[in-house]
């Protein structure tokens, strides 16, 4: 068995924050900025897309392309999470990147219902083959001290999109200034230009010396830790020396299968499995259940007109931008399960007090999006450390394998139930008076799905605060006694 020591991981970590780590943020944070402005664009040209003059769909065909591209998400994530980990993740966010430009701008071509189902799918796959490979590069080469605060901001990102995608849907979706048979297409091109740019910066970025170093080409993970190594030199950053103490030693392993991923999800990380599970559903089902619903319940309960929701969405996106970028640096200072639990049972708990307003009937279409943007400045740091937390806490082997798989099951569970429970509560009641009942029974429901994962993160989570990852879960391929599958670390 040939064994290779390496400081690889150690010299990473120790690695100062530089315009090289700022390269990492801009080429692959793009990729929630994408998303955010694909399904606000989408969500606010369902008016055009059944115009007569369009594809001419109904209200149900339009909720079809979301769940479309929804599918999509989870197919992508399944089928890439398990290629970036046995390719790399250099290859895959290239790839990822590419196919999402394919079928997004496709979609702007489309001539039929079936087309434009069938772009959707496509786009979604890249998406979803994003989350996986890029959330795993950014764990994997970002120095431990900041791995939290920028990991938290980047999937914060969502909400930067989502507010581009609203400004624009203002512009492209109004008669007066671009016609409709032509708005809803130029809405599709908008991300793929997006990413176009982008993609020649990602050219830029080397592969995660991690997947190198334990798939086996150990001398390249020196060369590209040599190479960063020196140009912040060549800045005048100077380098701390590395302690011989945190080398590695490293052993080839095959890729491996699905019996043995459960048996590693399951067997031997049972409670960081359920801890995962928990924060990726509870937050999903939230989020899905108020972004889906919020202009239904403006127009229903508060005559906000459809064309006006928009300008309410705008302080609701930047609470949701906001809330990571403020709340980020405290998941590295007072740690991991702390801030998880604050931002989960905090955010349950208002949405509580705002059930009860709600009911109370003593709020207003302005009143009631405060009390949203304050519930989700909290959740939405919340919900981003969920991917970190999945992203962080299992062998590198299984990094992209883990986020995929989790985000799937949230999807699954918390994307496809709670918009079509919520959507259902909404509707209760005759149109001008409806009953509040329904709706604020849900938001209890939400509400507690929170705490609960709060509770959950409490008790069971990992402080993997200022951790390098080989810490929080020994590599597979860490060389070990005599066993044929090394063992990773004991849960804690």
């Amino acid at each position: 068995m040939h064994v290779v020591r390496s400081l690889v991981p150690a010299r990473m970590d120790r690695l100062p924050w530089t315009r090289f780590h700022w390269l990492i943020v801009v080429g692959l944070g793009v990729s929630w900025i994408l998303d955010g402005l694909e399904i606000q664009i989408v969500s606010s040209m369902g008016g055009q897309l059944e115009n007569a003059q369009t594809l001419h769909l109904t209200s149900g065909q339009v909720g079809a392309t979301a769940s479309w591209y929804l599918a999509g998400q989870v197919v992508g994530a399944l089928v890439f999470g398990r290629i970036t980990d046995k390719l790399g993740r250099k290859k895959l966010f290239i790839l990822t990147l590419a196919i999402y430009l394919i079928g997004s701008g496709l979609a702007g071509l489309s001539w039929n219902v079936w087309s434009l189902y069938l772009f959707r799918f496509i786009a979604g796959t890249g998406i979803g083959g994003e989350y996986t490979a890029i959330n795993s590069a950014i764990d994997e080469i970002m120095p431990s001290r900041y791995r939290g605060r920028v990991d938290i901001a980047i999937n914060g990102t969502y909400w930067c999109g989502a507010a581009i995608g609203a400004a624009a849907s203002l512009f492209l979706f109004n008669e007066h200034y671009v016609p409709v048979h032509w708005g809803w297409r130029i809405g599709f091109f908008i991300g793929p230009v997006l990413g176009l740019i982008i993609i020649f910066v990602r050219r830029q970025i080397p592969e995660s010396p991690r997947w190198l170093l334990t798939h086996g080409k150990a001398a390249e993970a020196e060369r590209t830790v040599d190479e960063i190594e020196r140009r912040l030199q060549s800045q005048g950053v100077e380098l701390p020396p590395v302690d011989e103490s945190k080398a590695l030693d490293i052993v080839d392993t095959d890729q491996l299968s699905y019996v043995q991923m459960a048996r590693i999800f399951f067997g031997r990380y049972p409670s960081r499995s359920f801890l995962g599970f928990t924060m990726m559903v509870t937050q999903a089902f939230l989020y899905n259940a108020i972004f889906f619903t919020a202009s239904l319940v403006l127009i229903h309960f508060y005559k906000v007109p459809s064309d006006h929701t928009g300008y309410y969405f705008f302080p609701f996106a930047v609470g949701n931008l906001i809330g990571p970028l403020v709340l980020g640096p405290l998941f590295d200072s007072i740690g991991r399960r702390k801030m998880i639990c604050a931002t989960y049972v905090g955010s349950g708990l208002l949405l509580l007090a705002s059930a009860w307003a709600f009911d109370a009937g003593i709020l207003n279409a302005t009143t009631q999006t405060v009390f949203w943007c304050v519930v989700f400045f909290f959740a939405s740091a919340g919900a981003s450390s969920a991917y970190l937390t999945v992203g962080e806490i299992f062998p590198l082997e299984l990094r992209g394998q883990a986020i995929s798989f989790f985000f799937a099951i949230a999807q699954g569970a918390g994307g496809v139930v709670a918009p079509y429970l919520f959507g259902h509560l909404v509707g209760g009641g005759d149109n001008a008076n409806p009953d509040r009942l329904p709706l604020t029974c849900g938001y209890v429901i939400g509400a507690g799905a929170m705490i609960f994962g709060g509770v959950v993160a409490w008790f069971f989570g990992v402080n993997a605060e200022g951790q390098s990852l080989e810490d929080i879960a020994d590599p597979l391929s860490m060389a070990k006694s005599s066993d044929s599958l090394p063992s990773p670390a004991v849960e804690g």
